[in-house]
């Protein structure tokens, strides 16, 4: 039917793809810098493919792609984290791969944009959406005005960052010096942004533009439970339609005149009932096997829109649908939630559906454990511990 390859098979959403095209009779090679990745191990894979890490040897890495897409032949090529697909979206690399493929992913400038916390706050904010009260800092000099200035409790996040990575709580002004420099020294003048209190739900929305930016998929879900607790990666969450949401994101977007797959995480503030921006991710998303349990195939679509040039409006999906992330990410929550056994839906509810668990495709479970082995000794995959949403 088609021939796709897959990279990062790491990620519960690079598994998500491989059985989305899998089960669909398509030829699927996941690829990743180790074997032990749980997309790797789904029945699945026509082909299981190991490169050079894109991170630490990106010549290699690129050398080796080439060699892939020569002898493979791929109608479509799907970077699914955001450092690799930057990397293939740079002009030079992707006028290089698009000899041998098709790659229907943004261009690389706007998405870097995008995914800078402190570009996508402030460009929010010009055009009216609404944010939590933001600070940008460019000198260090400007952190006793802010520590005075703003409310607590506060939190500082990497401008550039997945999930929950280098994000740090503040719960007073005399902490805000140390902690800010903290992570300052990993990440380079993050942002600094006031916490929304408690109470308000966190709405995820997936997108799909066309190559004349206009909307052909859309996808809304609630979260319901996320690792850490306060904040971070969900591990359970559930479809829903949620019109405010779903129109401001769309509205964002196609103000930069996109084109493929976006994220967009609002926060429903509990003091106005209005949305508020959380960030953009200009990728694939963690949770996205549930979009395709809940009828919305975003990799597939994607394969058509590259192949076909465009597709039809596909805006209908089964609301109520529950997916989570059991192993480790729910696990974790259950073990550090003090409410833990008071938890709705419970945590023992195993009808629910698991971005990995699966009857029909049981080994790439021994994939995500295995994984585990390469956190242990391996720095890059250590630093990628957190990666999420």
């Amino acid at each position: 039917m088609g021939r796709v390859l897959i990279l990062d098979g790491m990620w519960n959403k690079s598994l998500a793809a491989v059985r989305s095209f899998g089960r669909k009779g398509f030829y699927v090679t996941a690829g990743e810098r180790t074997r032990l990745a749980a997309a790797i191990f789904s029945k699945y894979c026509s082909r299981r493919w190991i490169y050079s890490s894109p991170v630490i040897s990106p010549v290699d890495f690129l050398k080796d792609l080439e060699a892939e897409l020569k002898e493979g032949k791929y109608d479509v090529i799907f970077p699914m984290e955001f450092s690799t697909q930057v990397l293939l979206t740079d002009t030079a690399n992707r006028q290089r791969i698009e000899r041998y493929t098709r790659l229907p992913f943004a261009d690389v400038n706007i998405a870097r944009k995008v995914h800078d916390k402190a570009f996508i706050m402030q460009y929010a904010r010009e055009r009216g959406f609404g944010i939590p009260t933001t600070f940008v800092v460019n000198d260090i000099e400007q952190l006793a005005a802010i520590a005075k200035e703003t409310a607590y409790p506060v939190l500082i996040k990497p401008r550039n960052s997945s999930g929950s990575r280098g994000i740090v709580y503040v719960k007073e002004k005399e902490e805000l010096l140390t902690l800010y420099l903290k992570v300052h020294k990993e990440y380079p003048f993050p942002i600094i942004q006031e916490y929304i209190p408690d109470g308000g739900e966190v709405y995820g929305v997936g997108l799909l533009f066309n190559f004349q930016s206009e909307i052909r998929a859309s996808f809304v879900y609630k979260r319901l439970r996320s690792h850490p607790v306060r904040g971070g990666p969900s591990t359970l969450r559930e479809s829903v339609k949620r019109e405010d949401v779903r129109e401001i994101a769309g509205s964002l977007m196609k103000s930069f005149q996109w084109t493929g797959i976006a994220h967009v995480e609002f926060k429903i503030d509990p003091r106005d009932r209005k949305p508020k921006l959380l960030e953009v991710n200009p990728r694939f998303w963690g949770s996205l096997q549930l979009a395709v349990e809940s009828g919305i195939d975003f990799p597939f679509l994607l394969f058509k829109l590259a192949m076909e040039g465009d597709i039809g409006p596909v805006m209908d999906y089964n609301v109520g649908v529950r997916c989570r992330w059991l192993i480790p990410g729910d696990l974790l929550h259950f073990i550090k939630n003090p409410e833990r056994l008071r938890l709705k839906p419970s945590f023992f509810d195993f009808k629910i559906k698991d971005d990995i668990l699966s009857l029909s495709d049981p080994m790439p479970v021994i994939g995500r454990l295995a994984s585990v082995l390469t956190f242990l000794y391996d720095k890059e995959m250590k630093n990628l511990l957190h990666g999420g949403e």
